[in-house]
């Protein structure tokens, strides 16, 4: 435990709030505004990533694609979309959790390979992607990205299996970590997902097309039903309207989907392997209010990712539940702020603390999460300041001590506040009454009602799938050897 620091230089430390939104991945294979609907679809899975999207189709005979910076509806109109023609297309949305915040690193990625044209998009982190790219650097390999997912790209065009899809097995075959993907080819569209499942990945049918999607409720905005998830470690083929199930992959000893998709990064109306998030999280406000009740006047979710753990714990303990934090939702990501510099400008301009509910209340403050902590502080001032008598703050996730290294942007332990600080010293730096986090054994028994296992590296500090910080892959050495590259 490192020395306490004063409220300013943590808050100059940890200079972002929590985990950022990762990314979101989409297909459609055999429908006539394959485009469109692809757009739809990234629109629904806008909260994945609001960096950069992306989207490239084929007729069969050419790609064509269009990616640039920012949100969905600003990167695409319709002029751009009828650009974009065929039967066939994948899209990608993308917050950077690995590689830098620039338009090369915006997916989905496109090459002309020896065995055809392809394009990838890709959603997780590979833990030896640095070591698989100065291997490949040292064969003569260029990149012309910063991202983790580029290596795949190369690695596939440097196979030489015969087929496109056993390609895209050779390759990830040598990546380890998280990854659900979607590749184009110029007749069909691969998707694949890593053997620990970290990351979810859904097939579903509209119109007799194919889709693949992230999350189900992009399939629930466009019409479709869901078939099913892609399993952990599958790779499924579609072409000419059909499905071919292909599992190529060691199987893990046991799946380890990642448990903060429930407790924050997916919207609270997608289904993760058939179980509701609504529920699940509304289930985990149930737990906190027992594990950490309070007297109290209300229960006030903090923005919109506490609201069903806030639901859950108002009825578990019978205090009212009370929208007492209003967000403008029409905010951007920039705006001009007053030269007269306005306190807490930053908070303000995006919520508001209705007063009218606050004043002279004991309010407990329901939360997702806490990690780097820095919007938090400010909420709990405003609450303050429009009149609370007592602010209680209740965090429905155990307390976060480690980093993601499969897809999620918290790079260091430092800048986690859970790290750096106990408890006690959280809640005063937060200048709450009291503070309670959900246990790791309350989120466990959460779990276990769910169908499948569980990464929670980030609380429990237990990673599933090793780190590589090596220079170079021995597994990869031997593959290039093979192919007679400067072997």
């Amino acid at each position: 435990m490192t020395p306490t620091r004063a409220p300013g230089a943590l808050l100059a430390e940890h200079a972002r709030d929590r985990f950022h939104d990762e990314c979101g991945v989409f297909g459609v294979h055999g429908h006539s505004e394959a485009s469109n609907i692809s757009y739809l679809g990234l629109y629904a899975l806008q909260h994945r990533g609001q960096e950069s999207a992306g989207i490239v189709s084929t007729d069969g005979h050419s790609h064509f694609v269009h990616r640039g910076m920012g949100l969905v509806a600003d990167v695409f109109s319709e002029q751009i979309l009828q650009k974009l023609p065929g039967r066939h297309a994948i899209g990608h949305v993308r917050y950077s959790t690995s590689g830098e915040s620039q338009i090369r690193n915006a997916q989905p990625f496109f090459a002309t390979t020896d065995g055809g044209p392809v394009a990838i998009a890709h959603n997780g982190n590979l833990v030896n992607a640095r070591a698989i790219r100065r291997e490949l650097e040292g064969r003569g390999s260029i990149f012309s990205t910063t991202a983790d997912s580029e290596v795949i790209v190369q690695l596939l065009a440097r196979s030489r299996e015969q087929t496109l899809a056993e390609r895209l097995i050779d390759a990830l075959s040598r990546v380890k970590g998280a990854f659900s993907l979607v590749m184009l080819t110029s007749d069909s569209i691969i998707a694949a997902r890593d053997p620990s499942g970290f990351r979810p990945l859904s097939l579903g049918r509209l119109d007799g097309a194919w889709v693949v999607a992230s999350e189900t409720c992009a399939l629930d905005l466009i019409g479709a039903s869901f078939e099913r998830d892609v399993d952990p470690g599958e790779v499924v083929v579609i072409r000419r309207g059909r499905v071919r199930s292909l599992r190529p992959f060691k199987q893990s000893s046991r799946e380890t989907f990642c448990v903060f998709e429930y407790i924050y990064f997916a919207r609270p109306d997608s289904n993760l392997n058939r179980d509701n998030v609504y529920r699940f999280r509304k289930d985990l406000g149930r737990l906190l209010a027992r594990e950490f009740p309070v007297k109290a006047d209300i229960v006030v979710p903090v923005l919109a990712s506490g609201d069903p753990a806030a639901l859950g714990f108002a009825e578990e303990s019978g205090v009212p539940y009370e929208q007492a934090i209003i967000r403008n939702h029409f905010v951007r990501r920039t705006f001009i702020e007053p030269a007269q510099s306005i306190r807490h400008f930053g908070v303000k301009v995006k919520h508001n603390a209705v007063r009218g509910l606050l004043k002279d209340k004991r309010v407990v403050l329901v939360d997702d999460s806490i990690v780097r902590g820095t919007t938090l502080i400010k909420i709990v001032a405003m609450v303050r300041n429009a009149g609370a008598r007592e602010v209680h703050l209740r965090i429905s996730a155990p307390p976060t001590i480690g980093p993601c290294h499969y897809g999620i942007d918290t790079p260091t332990r430092e800048e986690l506040i859970a790290h750096e600080h106990t408890i006690e010293e959280i809640r005063e730096l937060m200048a709450a009454d009291s503070i309670g986090y959900l246990s790791l054994e309350g989120l466990r028994r959460a779990t276990a009602s769910l169908k499948n296992g569980f990464c929670d590296a980030c609380f429990s500090g237990e990673y599933p799938v090793a780190i590589e910080t090596g220079e170079t892959s021995p597994q990869l050495s031997l593959f290039l050897d093979a192919d007679g590259d400067d072997g």
